[in-house]
């Protein structure tokens, strides 16, 4: 018995220090915590977000805190239903709960259950890191007991309420109400209430702008946990489940495009944040304020949208949107993207490749140009940077639609198969591409062929200053570099001389490309993108209701494009763009190119500047070479017979001298050596002897192929009268 009690004692004893050695880790780990009222206010808990300078980017819209007594009573029931059921019950610590999360993670190894309370939630967003450690645990419920002593349940609540981020740069319940819905929170209904409940788990999986049906289910959710606590009667609980979601937002007005697109990417980068682990944030980003003041000085009669990527690091310098980033129908600007940078990739075409601009039937789609088909061959190089239709089409139809949609896919423009069509080669698709998409896609050309989505933030930090995201490019490669030169150099020409030929007064090298989406009841979409080696720069200008606007993509789009690229580069020029090793300046034979429409490397020995040159990948040279000056060639001539003479006619071949033979009785005589001439006249021939001639091409000192012409006899001469000059 002795030796029991005194097993008992050590137990017990152990048990003493165990416990005694938590008291004291939990008093050292909390000295100094205590509850901070001013950081239960909206303002303190809102994402901070810095510019490219480091500075704190402004809002032009406080945030309104909304006191309880003007929440209808749904509002809070429908957070504690879902967030906290026993929430008026317990004094800031759910026991029950806090052991089956326990019991749940246990089993399954997962330890992903939480039990945090309300009040809990309160404490961590607005005085704690998100970090899951046993010290910020103890400060938690310090901090917790402190708020359950010193507020009441609907003091908790309302400040709650005011802390928490609903995503789409809604900030509290004030905010949430009036994006969501369009009104102030003393008037939301309880199928809005239950809403914004759904979205605390996860503000951007249970958007219902992004991911409607996961909202739909998630609202009724909490509309049936409602009902079943006893804050909903039944009648109440069904209409609600028949309320429509919202279809469209609100705009908040409090910052500019930039700043929501910030909002947005956050949201991404933390996909299943709840509400409250998105606030006492520091987000540095790429934002520069004198690029933003740049596009937000322009006053288009449109919508529009512009923005300024730097293509080195893939991040948004500045962006102005006034109707958001809306999926529009890109029309000629996806033509180097998804026609010819993959044809020539696919070593199909290279600039100089010369492809018929005629009137073609492609299995029921006739495609024209804007002012008509010339009916002629244009090289590829014109037939982009003058943006015309049809060489696109029939480069698309040989490439193959599905090849080119695959190319688009890797720079994240993503086709339906319903689109699958050739018209895809002039923008026609059913849905389009956002201005930030296609801009991404020209960042790639940019890049040397390797693509990544451009993002606005650079780094984030909590609240204790830890770095938790730096932003890096993960870049796949989309194009080779001599691929991306090719098309960038096309596009060099449409700057300079194509349709977006109002930006070559620039001092710099910069490419671009233009694009006009034209309807019957006029142009719906306007697009130029160009860029430099350094920064892209993109300008759409439309209507959100598709009402016609009055511009082209080469107009008013590319005269703002302009500007903004003059105030980007006003003290210095950015780097031209770099040739790289696979690429090689050609000549290629212009008469095979004018005559054949034929592609062939220049002969060697081709006088200085004849034959016209242009880039090509080293591994696409033409494969035929010209032997027009090293072996001359000429087309057979003619001869004729008249009153006694033989007259030779050439076929016109400049740089040519011409040595021509006469063959008469086994002896031969040269009766013409020199330049050309249209005709050369033989006339010491005997009549009604038989002759044969030879014409031999010359090069300099390369002899070609001699010509052997018809034997002829000459006639009888018809004598002249003498008193010719008569009638």
């Amino acid at each position: 018995m002795k030796r029991v009690l005194t097993v008992f004692g050590i137990l017990a004893a152990c048990v003493l220090a165990i416990v005694a050695g938590a008291f004291g880790y939990f008093f050292l780990v909390t000295r100094g915590v205590s509850l901070d009222p001013s950081k239960l206010a909206l303002d303190a808990n809102c994402i901070a977000v810095y510019d490219a300078d480091g500075e704190k980017i402004g809002t032009e819209k406080a945030h309104r805190a909304v006191s309880f007594s003007e929440f209808p009573s749904h509002l809070p029931n429908a957070f504690v239903a879902v967030e906290d059921k026993r929430f008026y019950r317990h004094s800031g610590f759910d026991y029950r709960r806090m052991v089956k999360a326990a019991l749940k993670n246990v089993s399954t190894l997962s330890f992903r259950e939480g039990a945090s309370t309300i009040s809990q939630q309160l404490i961590k967003n607005t005085h704690l890191t998100n970090e899951k450690t046993v010290r910020r645990k103890l400060k938690e419920l310090k901090l917790t007991y402190a708020l359950e002593k010193n507020y009441t349940k609907e003091e908790i609540l309302e400040r709650y309420l005011n802390s928490i981020y609903f995503g789409h740069s809604a900030f509290g319940i004030g905010d949430a109400a009036f994006y969501y819905f369009g009104k102030e929170v003393s008037a939301l209904e309880p199928a809005e209430s239950a809403l914004l409940a759904a979205l605390v788990k996860s503000p951007n999986r249970y958007s219902p702008f992004k991911n409607p049906q996961d909202c739909l289910l998630r609202r009724n959710f909490v509309l049936e946990l409602m009902k079943e606590q006893g804050y909903l009667g039944e009648a109440d609980c069904t209409l609600a489940l028949r309320s429509p979601l919202p279809a469209q937002p609100h705009p908040l007005g409090s910052g500019n495009s930039y700043l929501s697109l910030v909002y947005e990417e956050l949201e991404e980068l933390f996909p299943e944040a709840k509400a409250g682990e998105l606030g006492n944030l520091r987000v540095y980003t790429a934002y520069e304020p004198r690029l933003q003041a740049k596009l937000e000085a322009f006053g288009p009669d449109s919508d529009a949208a512009m923005l300024v990527a730097d293509n080195k690091t893939n991040t948004l310098k500045a962006l102005r949107a006034t109707a958001g980033l809306p999926r529009r129908l890109p029309a000629s600007t996806v033509k180097p993207l998804l026609v010819y940078a993959p044809a020539i990739e696919e070593n199909l075409l290279s600039p100089a490749t010369p492809i018929s601009d005629e009137r073609t039937d492609f299995g029921g789609y006739s495609p024209d140009d804007a002012g008509g088909a010339s009916g002629t061959y244009v090289s590829a190089r014109y037939a982009l940077s003058k943006s015309v239709n049809i060489p696109a089409v029939r480069v698309l139809n040989a490439l193959g639609v599905e090849k080119g949609a695959s190319y688009l896919k890797k720079m994240g423009l993503e086709v339906g198969r319903e689109d699958y069509s050739l018209a895809l080669a002039l923008g026609g698709m059913k849905e389009g591409f956002t201005l930030k998409e296609l801009a991404d896609g020209y960042t790639a050309l940019a890049n040397g062929g390797a693509f990544a989505p451009s993002r606005t933030i650079v780094r984030v930090e909590d609240a204790s200053g830890r770095t938790i995201y730096r932003g890096e490019p993960q870049r796949t490669r989309v194009f080779s570099e001599d691929t991306s030169f090719l098309v960038t150099d096309m596009l060099k020409t449409a700057a300079e001389e194509g349709t977006a030929r109002k930006l070559r007064s620039l001092p710099f090298q910069v490419a671009a490309k233009t694009g006009t989406h034209e309807a019957k009841a006029g142009n719906l979409d306007a697009y130029t993108i160009a860029y430099t080696a350094e920064d892209t720069v993109a300008v759409w200008l439309g209507n959100a209701d598709n009402s016609p606007i009055d511009a082209t993509g080469g107009g008013l789009p590319a005269n703002y494009a302009k500007e903004i690229l003059a105030s980007l580069y006003e003290t210095r020029s950015p780097a031209d763009f770099t040739m790289p090793k696979d690429v090689v300046r050609a000549a290629y034979d212009k008469t095979e190119y004018e005559e054949n429409h034929k592609l062939v490397r220049a002969d060697p020995l081709a006088p200085a500047l004849i034959d016209p040159e242009d880039f090509f990948r080293a591994s696409n040279l033409p494969a035929e070479q010209s032997t027009r000056f090293s072996r001359p060639t000429i087309q057979k001539p003619q001869i004729k017979v008249e009153n006694g003479s033989v007259t030779i006619v050439l076929c016109h071949a400049e740089y040519y001298d011409y040595v021509i033979k006469r063959r008469h009785c086994g002896e031969e005589t040269t009766v013409y050596r020199g330049p050309y001439r249209e005709a050369i006249c033989d006339n010491s021939v005997v009549v009604g002897e038989e002759y044969e001639y030879t014409v031999l091409p010359v090069y300099q000192k390369n002899e070609g192929e001699a010509v052997v012409l018809p034997r002829v006899r000459i006639g009888s001469v018809t004598p002249i009268p003498e008193d010719w000059w008569r009638d």
